[in-house]
C-alpha cells in the first residue's frame, strides 16, 4: 500500500494531468485547477511555487510547439507590467505565504474568478486597444499570478482581445507564462524558498504536465471550449468550497 507521501505524489500527479489538458486544450487553466487542490495539504507558498514551476513546463512544452505564432509587439506591453507585478507578489508570498488564512483568501478568490469567467461577455479582437489595458491586465495578471498562480485569466483577456488567431492567441499567451513563470522562479530560488521536499512533487507533477498538455493539445481543435471551461470552473468551484471550509 502507498504511504501518505506516495498518495501525495499520486494526488499531484492526477491533479496536474487534469490541469495540463486543460491548459493544453484551451490555453489556461493549469493553475485554476492546480490551486483550488494543492493547498488542501500544503501551505500556499508551497502550492504556489509547485505550481508556477509547472505552469512554467506546461506553457513551455506548448510554446515549443507553437513558437512560429509569436509575435513581440503584442507581448511586450503585457510582459513588462505583468513582471512588476510579480515584484510585488515576491514580498506578499514571501511574508505571508505560510498563513493558513490565506488558503480561505484564495478560496473566496477562486469562486469570484470562476463567476467572473462565467458572466463575462466574450472579449473581441481590437486593434484599437488602449494602452491602459495592457498596463492593467499585465500587473493584476502578474500579482495575482505570484500569490496565487492563478493569473491567467488577467492575459487570457487581453490576448483575446488582441489576436482573432486562435493559434496567435495561445502561442503568445503561453510565452506570457513561461516569462514570469521564470521570473517568479528566480527570485524565490534566490531567496532560498524552494524546499527540497518541494521537488518530489514538482517531478510527479513535470510526468503529469507533460502527459496532460500532450492529450489536450491533440484535443485543441474538435474539444469544445464551451466544454473545457465549464470542466474546469466546476472542479474549481467545489475546490474553493473545500478550502474554505477545511483549511
Amino acid at each position: 500500500m502507498l504511504n501518505k507521501v506516495g498518495l501525495e505524489l499520486l494526488f499531484v500527479f492526477v491533479i496536474v494531468v487534469i490541469g495540463g489538458f486543460i491548459q493544453g486544450a484551451s490555453g489556461f487553466g493549469f493553475g485554476l485547477v492546480a490551486m483550488g487542490f494543492l493547498p488542501l495539504f500544503l501551505t500556499l507558498k508551497e502550492s504556489t511555487l509547485i505550481v508556477i514551476a509547472l505552469l512554467f513546463v506546461a506553457s513551455l512544452s506548448i510554446v515549443r510547439k507553437m513558437y512560429q505564432y509569436i509575435e513581440l509587439k503584442g507581448l511586450l506591453l503585457i510582459i513588462l507590467p505583468a513582471m512588476a507585478g510579480r515584484v510585488f507578489s515576491f514580498f506578499i508570498l514571501t511574508a505571508y505565504g505560510d498563513m493558513d488564512v490565506l488558503k480561505q483568501v484564495l478560496g473566496f478568490f477562486l469562486i469570484g474568478m470562476v463567476i467572473y469567467l462565467l458572466l463575462k461577455k466574450k472579449a473581441s479582437p481590437s486593434a484599437e486597444m488602449k494602452l491602459v489595458t495592457p498596463l492593467v491586465l499585465g500587473f493584476l495578471g502578474g500579482f495575482i499570478g505570484g500569490i496565487f498562480a492563478v493569473g491567467g485569466p488577467f492575459f487570457v483577456f487581453y490576448f483575446l482581445m488582441l489576436y482573432q488567431d486562435k493559434y496567435k492567441y495561445n502561442a503568445n499567451l503561453q510565452v506570457t507564462v513561461v516569462i514570469t513563470s521564470l521570473f517568479t522562479l528566480l527570485l524565490h530560488g534566490l531567496n532560498g524558498d524552494f524546499d527540497v521536499s518541494l521537488f518530489g512533487y514538482i517531478l510527479a507533477g513535470i510526468l503529469g504536465v507533460f502527459l496532460g498538455t500532450a492529450l489536450g493539445l491533440k484535443w485543441f481543435e474538435n474539444l469544445p471550449a464551451a466544454f473545457i471551461k465549464n470542466l474546469a470552473m466546476i472542479m474549481v468551484l467545489l475546490a474553493a468550497i473545500n478550502l474554505i471550509l477545511f483549511s
